[in-house]
Formats: C-alpha cells, sequence, structure tokens
C-alpha cells in the first residue's frame, strides 16, 4: 500500500520556484545528492536518500478543495512525497518533516502538511506554525527538526 504525504502551499512563487525551494532544502539537509535537478522534481520526482520519491506540482483541479474549504487558503503548488514502504517508513516520515522545515523557510505562504487529507501534521497560516500535537507523530526526535517558531495545536478536516 503506498503511503503519501502533502504539503500544500499558497504562494505567489511559482511551482518551478518552490521546486527550486525543494532542491536547496534537500541538498541543505542532505536528501538530495547534487545530481537532483528541477526537472526531475517537476517530472517524476527526485529520490531522497530515505527511499521517498519528491514531486513538486500545481495543485490537481477538483470540484472540492478540502484544504480551500476547511483551511481557508487555496493551494498554488503541492509538494507531493511518497514513501517507499520497503524502506524504514519513520526514516523517510523524519525526512519529510526535514524537507518541509527547509521549504517553509524558503517560501511564504499559507502551507498545510498532511497524509492523504486524513491527519494534518502541521500547518502554516497567517505567518503561525502550528504542529499537531500527537506524540506519536511528532516525537521528540522529530520536533527537534522543526527550528523555527512554532505551538502545537492539532487541526483537522471537516
Amino acid at each position: 500500500m503506498a503511503i503519501s504525504y502533502s504539503l500544500e502551499i499558497a504562494t505567489q512563487l511559482s511551482p518551478g520556484e518552490v521546486a527550486h525551494a525543494v532542491r536547496e532544502a534537500g541538498r541543505q539537509a542532505a536528501l538530495f545528492s547534487d545530481a537532483v535537478t528541477l526537472e526531475q522534481i517537476l517530472g517524476d520526482g527526485a529520490l531522497a536518500k530515505g527511499g521517498s520519491v519528491v514531486q513538486v506540482m500545481e495543485p490537481l483541479e477538483a470540484p472540492y478543495d478540502v484544504v480551500a474549504d476547511d483551511l481557508g487558503f487555496a493551494p498554488t503548488s503541492s509538494v507531493e512525497f511518497q514513501i517507499n514502504t520497503s524502506n524504514p517508513v519513520h526514516y523517510q516520515q523524519d525526512d519529510v518533516v526535514a524537507l518541509t522545515v527547509g521549504v517553509l523557510k524558503r517560501v511564504p505562504g499559507d502551507a498545510v502538511l498532511h497524509r492523504e487529507t486524513e491527519t494534518i501534521w502541521l500547518l502554516r497560516r497567517d505567518g503561525e506554525l502550528t504542529v499537531n500535537e500527537q506524540d506519536d507523530i511528532w516525537p521528540p526526535h522529530r520536533l527537534a527538526l522543526v527550528d523555527i517558531p512554532y505551538r502545537r495545536e492539532t487541526h483537522t478536516f471537516d
């Protein structure tokens, strides 16, 4: 069974500019090799060190946009993380968090990181970052990856 996470962002930056931020954040966190290209990130995706595939795209058009309707902002770019279930999932989840934090430092705007529109891991709205209160999602070592100001609050999709 595939597991996916989405970082959906409402920003003035283009998906290409978001992909550039993803590549730079991935390199800084040692998740991407120097060989990873923007074309890979914007195409079929780039392989991160833990085995997940990272891709940037424009959000898919749908009659119901759960982020816009439930959270109040319309994403303009989406960073998709496809988890490789034959590799340890918890390490890849750490990679998702590290890359997400790096992207949030580089890309302004409202953003939400969620697992398959079921669980909101973090939410940035109006410049304020909140992370889910569940300790199984955010054990101490993962919280330590969030080196920007945040507070704990759980948000849900309706």
